[in-house]
């Protein structure tokens, strides 16, 4: 059943970017990151189909994650390597819905973004230069993401000189978009939060963030670095939408309370029931 439903998921994300790609980028002479960006530039160099390019460039990188990370997630990436591909060659006749190069850019990146959100948000990836940052990470002081970025800063601007500086710049635009809506898509809109809160009235603001946003709360001692006072810490985990609500209760009970707000990426367990806000 997982292996169903992890497959569904990449085939709709796959085919999503197909069509952010040969609908809307692809047509206007505007690339994406990674992979698909070269594969782009190559597509347009010779002539040859796109899929064949995606298809061919994402396989050694595959090797690599097949011996590195995991038969899985390999399986999965090729898996939707291969939908991607045929979805560009079967789209690639269709007419494209704008000529316009910032819709396309705007319109494009969102599409993409989702797409490839939905693979990532079930374990796979349609982008090989994604799995080199990975080993690459492993045995440098650079993150994954300064890695991908680097990459992404060189294929972009190599567009400049195959498709003409504003379409460098309109591809900037779409990759941000679609980079934006990446982490929307795998995060979600109910990203978690995390919140520490010090304050002298600590028993009465968790009282309040039980009861009216319906999230538990831990007390945790705590001692002030400058006065060397006994203080007691709220820590507490809510979604992006009950942020706002958070500070307003902060502002009404503790206008003085010190309140940091940070990003979750994941959590997992609690017994805590979610309530209304109100």
């Amino acid at each position: 059943m997982q292996i169903a439903k992890r497959a569904v998921f990449i085939f709709l994300g796959a085919a999503l970017v197909s069509v952010g790609l040969e609908i809307f980028l692809v047509p206007n002479n505007i690339i994406d990151g990674g992979v698909v960006g070269i594969s782009i530039i190559c597509q347009h160099l010779t002539g040859l189909p796109l899929g064949l390019f995606l298809t061919l460039i994402n396989l050694p990188f595959l090797f690599l994650g097949y011996k590195q990370i995991g038969k899985t997630f390999a399986l999965s990436t090729l898996y939707g390597v291969i939908v991607m591909s045929i979805g560009t060659a079967l789209l690639h006749p269709v007419e494209p819905i704008t000529i316009d190069p910032l819709l396309a850019a705007v319109f494009g990146g969102i599409i993409l973004g989702i797409g490839v959100g939905i693979v990532i948000r079930v374990g796979g990836s349609l982008d090989g230069t994604e799995i080199v940052a990975i080993l690459l990470n492993k045995k440098s002081p650079f993150s994954v993401g300064e890695f991908v970025m680097f990459f992404n800063v060189f294929i972009l601007g190599s567009a400049g000189f195959v498709f003409g500086w504003d379409r460098a710049m309109y591809s900037l635009i779409a990759y941000y978009i679609a980079f934006k809506m990446i982490d929307l898509t795998v995060e979600g809109l109910d990203e978690s939060k995390s919140v520490w809160i010090i304050s002298d009235d600590a028993k009465t603001l968790g009282d309040a963030i039980l009861q009216r946003l319906g999230r538990g709360v831990t007390y945790l001692n705590g001692e002030g670095g400058y006065s060397g006072d006994d203080k007691q810490v709220i820590f507490a985990v809510v979604t992006r939408l009950e942020q706002a609500k958070l500070k307003s209760i902060v502002e009404e009970l503790d206008p003085g309370a010190f309140l940091a707000i940070g990003n979750i990426h994941d959590v997992k367990g609690g017994r805590f029931k979610k309530k209304d806000i109100h």
